[in-house]
């Protein structure tokens, strides 16, 4: 079994014991969250409805912060001696599935 759920914006597929990287939550270490499901797939079964997606549950706890891959940006004008360089690294939350169910 496995979901798409909406994470921060963008969509994931997930699937129980999987962790990802979502933007930053303001969730502490250990804390449970729910996502909500955009679609579930249970072997043979595609949930894409509305009224069913509301009975889905997918739980994950939070493992910690982490960041993205570092971002060179760089600004340069040619013949006037201008140069600019910056960097980024983008805080991203590490989040453990640990359930997809359906409640009864």
């Amino acid at each position: 079994m496995y979901a798409i759920v909406r994470a921060g914006g963008h969509q994931e597929k997930v699937a129980e014991g999987d962790v990802l990287n979502v933007d930053k939550l303001g969730a502490e270490v250990g804390a449970t969250i729910t996502f909500p499901a955009v679609l579930v797939v249970d072997g043979e079964n595609v949930i894409s409805a509305a009224a069913e997606l509301a009975k889905f549950t997918i739980s994950a706890e939070v493992l910690g912060a982490v960041k993205g891959p570092k971002i060179n940006i760089m600004h340069y004008r040619n013949k006037t001696g201008y140069k600019r360089r910056q960097g980024h690294r983008q805080p991203y939350t590490q989040v453990k599935i640990t359930g997809i169910s359906a409640k009864k």
